[in-house]
Protein backbone atom coordinates (compact mmCIF):
# COMPACT_ATOMS: atom_id res chain seq x y z
CA UNK A 1 0.00 0.00 0.00
CA UNK A 2 1.46 3.25 -0.88
CA UNK A 3 0.64 5.56 1.09
CA UNK A 4 0.01 9.57 -0.06
CA UNK A 5 -1.88 11.17 2.66
CA UNK A 6 -0.96 10.81 6.46
CA UNK A 7 -1.77 12.55 9.19
CA UNK A 8 -0.71 11.73 12.60
CA UNK A 9 -3.05 12.55 15.70
CA UNK A 10 -0.71 14.61 18.88
CA UNK A 11 -1.47 11.38 20.26
CA UNK A 12 0.52 9.13 18.28
CA UNK A 13 3.27 11.77 17.88
CA UNK A 14 3.76 11.93 21.67
CA UNK A 15 3.57 8.25 22.00
CA UNK A 16 5.67 7.81 18.77
CA UNK A 17 8.17 9.88 21.00
CA UNK A 18 8.07 8.35 24.15
CA UNK A 19 8.52 5.06 21.94
CA UNK A 20 11.65 5.73 20.04
CA UNK A 21 9.16 5.08 17.02
CA UNK A 22 10.09 7.23 13.36
CA UNK A 23 7.78 8.31 11.38
CA UNK A 24 9.48 6.74 8.82
CA UNK A 25 8.97 3.23 10.84
CA UNK A 26 5.35 3.65 11.07
CA UNK A 27 5.22 4.71 7.42
CA UNK A 28 6.92 1.33 6.69
CA UNK A 29 4.81 -0.34 8.83
CA UNK A 30 1.72 0.84 7.63
CA UNK A 31 2.94 -0.31 3.76
CA UNK A 32 4.17 -3.44 4.61
CA UNK A 33 2.44 -4.66 7.81
CA UNK A 34 -0.02 -6.90 8.46
CA UNK A 35 -3.40 -5.86 9.21
CA UNK A 36 -3.89 -8.23 12.41
CA UNK A 37 -7.50 -6.98 13.49
CA UNK A 38 -10.26 -5.03 11.90
CA UNK A 39 -12.18 -2.41 14.37
CA UNK A 40 -14.25 -0.99 11.05
CA UNK A 41 -17.87 -1.58 13.01
CA UNK A 42 -16.48 0.10 16.26
CA UNK A 43 -15.24 3.27 15.24
CA UNK A 44 -16.68 6.02 12.72
CA UNK A 45 -14.32 5.07 9.77
CA UNK A 46 -12.88 2.29 8.44
CA UNK A 47 -9.75 1.61 11.25
CA UNK A 48 -7.47 -1.50 11.44
CA UNK A 49 -4.51 -2.77 14.03
CA UNK A 50 -1.23 -3.67 12.18
CA UNK A 51 1.79 -5.38 13.12
CA UNK A 52 5.22 -4.34 11.65
CA UNK A 53 8.80 -5.10 12.63
CA UNK A 54 11.91 -2.77 13.48
CA UNK A 55 14.40 -5.47 13.23
CA UNK A 56 13.02 -8.14 15.74
CA UNK A 57 11.23 -5.59 17.55
CA UNK A 58 7.21 -5.82 16.76
CA UNK A 59 5.34 -2.57 16.32
CA UNK A 60 1.54 -2.17 16.33
CA UNK A 61 -0.04 0.66 14.12
CA UNK A 62 -3.59 1.36 14.28
CA UNK A 63 -4.78 3.54 11.90
CA UNK A 64 -8.34 4.91 10.63
CA UNK A 65 -8.71 5.68 6.82
CA UNK A 66 -11.11 8.20 4.97
CA UNK A 67 -12.76 6.39 2.38
CA UNK A 68 -13.58 9.37 0.54
CA UNK A 69 -9.99 11.08 0.48
CA UNK A 70 -8.40 7.84 0.75
CA UNK A 71 -5.93 9.35 3.75
CA UNK A 72 -4.69 8.12 6.63
CA UNK A 73 -4.96 8.45 10.24
CA UNK A 74 -2.07 7.22 12.54
CA UNK A 75 -4.11 6.90 15.82
CA UNK A 76 -1.16 5.09 18.12
CA UNK A 77 1.78 3.27 17.73
CA UNK A 78 3.16 0.72 20.38
CA UNK A 79 5.21 -2.05 21.24
CA UNK A 80 2.96 -4.99 22.19
CA UNK A 81 3.46 -6.09 25.63
CA UNK A 82 4.25 -9.94 25.83
CA UNK A 83 2.56 -10.72 28.40
CA UNK A 84 -1.04 -9.60 26.52
CA UNK A 85 -0.37 -10.73 23.25
CA UNK A 86 1.00 -14.29 21.88
CA UNK A 87 4.58 -14.49 20.83
CA UNK A 88 3.10 -13.97 17.36
CA UNK A 89 1.94 -10.96 18.28
CA UNK A 90 -0.98 -11.29 16.08
CA UNK A 91 -3.28 -12.77 18.59
CA UNK A 92 -4.77 -11.61 21.73
CA UNK A 93 -3.90 -13.63 24.99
Amino acid sequence: MAIDNVIFRVHALQRMFERGISVERIIKVVESGETIEDYSSEMPEPSRLILGYRGKRPIHVVVSEDPISKGLTVITAYAPEPDKWRKDYRNRK
